[in-house]
């Protein structure tokens, strides 16, 4: 006889939340939701409310201990007076969307109840060693951050006061997973335009997340960089920017990028940085300068360093966006004209991204060969002497066109290509090569006659239309691709005369 499933405490807990009495009345019209969601607005509260922490209440932590005391000088008495208030008075009563009111530290009693005397209905709850309360948040936290990625729902739980609820944990616990799934909540709100701007003028709060990146748990450095990285690509990203400008959080964040073994954590500090890179100018204005002090371009040199010795001796696959974002990274800085002779004049940078093009395997890694091509292209217009390393470089020249097939969507970055091949076909054009020498540049460019080919076509097109647009960059490019095309078909004639037959 198959036995009884064990009750779980979290599921019972929701079943009694949503079994309103049969007696009470329906809601009057106005105070009715007018929100289009799949998800009863009254359920989205009802968790709101759970997240509760116990101790916001009573203001003290489980030793009796001021809990909203902080080192940072942030916690402040009166951020606790604000959040209290607000939690305790403000939350709307869920009885008028016909479900039963239930404050949240009840359920977390009764849940307090069931592990003191071992009603655990969930395994993992008695093994992990968890307590069930902070299990039961967990489950509910998580359910708002999943629901925190629609906007309907993000919009409605800042107005029910999800900001002041998630300041209270920040504020006062002591759990690495609250703290983290709190994050990940804000994190999926500030993907919103409307609670965007409601975590911007919500006090304290950027300064309190801001803190969390002192934290030593990777998830809560995750979750504080995705956060900070969409704060700095929004609308107000100026503000994010001036509540970050210290030294103090700045070195935070190239300590964590050059320190950390987590490949996700790596990922989002250096995206954190590109965020920085690709912001406003105002916002480049007020945290670049420290930045560049602190030795941003030699961390990333670093990082490029270790990401090209992983690539070239361990194929990782979890690695190959983290040495993506570290390009995209450096390529930012070479084009910011304050600061791109950091770059462009550093040698050690120009020799691992012509090892990049060189690699002959380039489909697994092809986005971080379309940046370096930009990025080559862009230390050339700095540094026009590097051109002399690699313009008699045989397997640079191939591996450069092969990167055109994965270029074909990217203007950008085929018109990078066709200004390299100029600056070499150029270079080798004013040299004196020998004929075997020259006969071997002209092997390469006709075995990859296809390529060529192919972008030449394609871009007749694209060539008109951005002509349209902005002519005089669009002679460039062409000049560029007439420079090299010229040189191909001359080298061709004058070395296919004496050494090869004549191609029908």
């Amino acid at each position: 006889m198959a036995s009884e499933p064990e009750s779980n405490p979290v599921e019972e807990e929701e079943d009694d939340d949503n079994m309103a009495p049969s007696h009470h009345p329906s809601p009057p019209s106005d105070e009715l939701f007018d929100i289009s969601t799949t998800v009863d607005p009254s359920y989205i509260i009802s968790l709101i409310r759970k997240l509760l922490p116990q101790d916001v209440k009573n203001g003290h932590d489980s030793d009796g201990n001021d809990a909203f005391a902080s080192d940072q000088g942030l916690k402040t008495e009166l951020m606790k007076e604000r959040v209290v208030s607000a939690c305790e008075d403000e939350i709307p009563d869920s009885s008028h969307v016909a479900i039963d009111t239930m404050d949240s530290l009840d359920g977390f009693d009764e849940l307090a109840h069931q592990e003191k005397v071992g009603e655990v209905g969930c395994g993992g709850f008695e093994d992990s060693g968890i307590p069930v309360r902070e299990k039961a948040w967990e489950e509910y936290g998580c359910i708002l951050w999943d629901l925190a990625a629609n906007r309907t729902h993000a919009e409605l739980m800042v107005q029910n006061l999800m900001l002041e609820v998630l300041l209270a944990n920040l504020l006062v616990s002591q759990s690495m997973r609250v703290m983290e799934i709190s994050l990940g909540i804000l994190g999926n709100l500030a993907c919103h335009e409307i609670p965007m701007k409601q975590i911007v003028s919500a006090g304290k709060l950027i300064e309190i997340v801001i803190d969390q990146l002192f934290l030593d748990d990777t998830p809560c450095l995750c979750e504080a960089c995705r956060l900070l990285t969409l704060g700095l690509q929004g609308s107000e990203c100026v503000i994010w920017a001036k509540a970050l400008q210290s030294e103090h959080n700045l070195s935070r964040i190239i300590w964590v990028a050059e320190n950390t073994l987590n490949p996700q954590l790596l990922e989002k500090s250096i995206g954190l940085l590109l965020a920085i890179l690709e912001s406003q100018r105002e916002v480049v204005s007020i945290l670049l300068p420290t930045l560049m002090n602190l030795g941003l371009p030699s961390l990333l040199t670093n990082l490029f360093t270790f990401e090209m010795t992983k690539l070239t001796s361990e194929r990782t696959p979890e690695r190959y966006s983290i040495l993506d974002l570290v390009l995209r990274t450096i390529e930012a800085l070479s084009v910011l004209d304050d600061y791109s002779k950091e770059i462009c004049s550093n040698k050690e940078v120009f020799s691992l991204v012509s090892d990049l093009v060189r690699l002959p395997d380039k489909v697994e890694v092809a986005n971080s060969c379309i940046t370096a091509a930009v990025l080559i292209a862009n230390i050339l217009i700095d540094s026009a002497d590097l051109i002399s390393e690699i313009s008699h470089d045989l397997p640079f020249l191939e591996g450069l066109l092969d990167i055109l097939p994965f270029a074909s969507d990217d203007l950008e970055a085929r018109s990078a290509i066709w200004s390299i091949m100029a600056r070499l076909l150029v270079q080798v054009q004013e040299s004196e090569l020998s004929s075997s020498s020259l006969q071997q540049y002209v092997s390469v460019l006709v075995s990859k006659s296809d390529l060529i080919e192919d972008d030449l076509l394609d871009r007749q097109s694209d060539d008109y239309n951005e002509s349209n647009m902005n002519s005089i960059t669009s002679d460039a490019k062409l000049n560029a691709r007439t420079t090299a095309v010229s040189f191909y078909v001359n080298s061709f004639t004058s070395t296919c005369h004496p050494f090869c037959s004549p191609i029908a």
